[in-house]
């Protein structure tokens, strides 16, 4: 393995943390006898075709310097290959680094973890989702969830997460549930009214929203949460729960797991890592040991 280290920094991740942490994720790994080098882009495009020729190039590791966008853009160059992942997770959300319980807004911590993983065997192999071309970590949102995203997408003002709040207070007020048709993977076809459907390969959204507790990223399956048709007032009161995974229980919620699935349902569009996929229908696939990451073993507590 090369001693090159690529950090793909985001400037503007977490309203300017990401150029920030990238000062001391770099000197963590320098201390630690890596070369690092930077890679930034023009834009989305430009930052993908300069990761992707690192990966070619054969850089030991890249490592995603900002929020669940940038490590979205990462996914997209390192999927399928050996090279692995590492997270500074500095953004709104961090919900990957979240589902892997890697430290958060820590970028030196980061830094130094990446860098033992590095030296200690190069961290372990998880699962992706993917969706034609489009590969995902966390999870894949439609339905209530994905509405909010559109409406605080539209937003200018306010910034950060508190938008997402507003559009969601915006959204209770026009909900209803839709009719969703599920295409299992065993081919069973579910016909369902739903306030959302989420497809997780990791447990969470939103910044710590535990929509899929019980997911895991290396047992090839994806937990589908389905959470029913209910009133404004049910919702109200189950959505909170979510922070702490417990809603999965509540009569209204039903979970399935699968290797793949198809997701129908008028006027919806699928988000994932945050991230817009486009309108569904959508098919979703979990590939088994898809993506290298410097993680270390599930359950083992992280050093902060």
């Amino acid at each position: 393995m090369t001693s090159e280290i690529i950090l793909f920094v985001n400037p503007t991740a977490g309203r300017g943390r990401g150029a920030h942490a990238a000062q001391p994720a770099a000197r963590a790994l320098r201390d630690a006898g890596f070369s690092v080098r930077t890679v930034l882009g023009a834009d989305a495009d430009d930052a993908l075709r300069r990761a992707r020729e690192a990966v070619a190039d054969g850089t030991g590791a890249l490592v995603a310097v900002g929020g669940d966008g940038m490590v979205s853009l990462a996914l997209q160059a390192l999927a399928g290959t050996r090279t692995p992942l590492g997270v500074v997770a500095v953004g709104t959300g961090n919900d990957f680094a979240r589902s892997l319980g890697l430290p958060v807004r820590a970028p030196a911590a980061a830094g130094r973890l990446a860098a033992e993983l590095l030296k200690g065997g190069g961290g372990r192999d998880i699962d992706l989702g993917r969706v034609g071309d489009r590969w995902f970590g966390t999870v894949l949102a439609s339905g209530f969830d994905s509405r909010v995203n559109d409406r605080g997408n539209r937003m200018r003002l306010p910034v950060g997460r508190f938008k997402y709040d507003l559009a969601m207070v915006a959204e209770l007020a026009a909900f209803r549930p839709v009719p969703y048709r599920l295409t299992l993977d065993d081919g069973t076809e579910r016909h369902v009214e739903a306030t959302l459907v989420a497809v997780g390969n990791g447990t969470s959204y939103g910044g710590g929203m535990r929509i899929c507790a019980d997911a895991r990223m290396d047992d090839g399956l994806f937990d589908v949460t389905v959470v029913g048709e209910c009133s404004r007032t049910t919702l109200l009161r189950v959505f909170p729960r979510v922070y702490r995974g417990t809603h999965l229980d509540h009569p209204v919620v039903t979970v399935h797991r699968v290797r793949s699935l198809t997701l129908d349902a008028p006027g919806i569009t699928g988000y994932a890592d945050g991230e817009p996929l486009g309108p569904l229908p959508l098919t979703a696939e979990c590939v088994p040991g898809a993506l290298r990451v410097l993680a270390p073993p599930a359950g083992i507590p992280v050093p902060r």
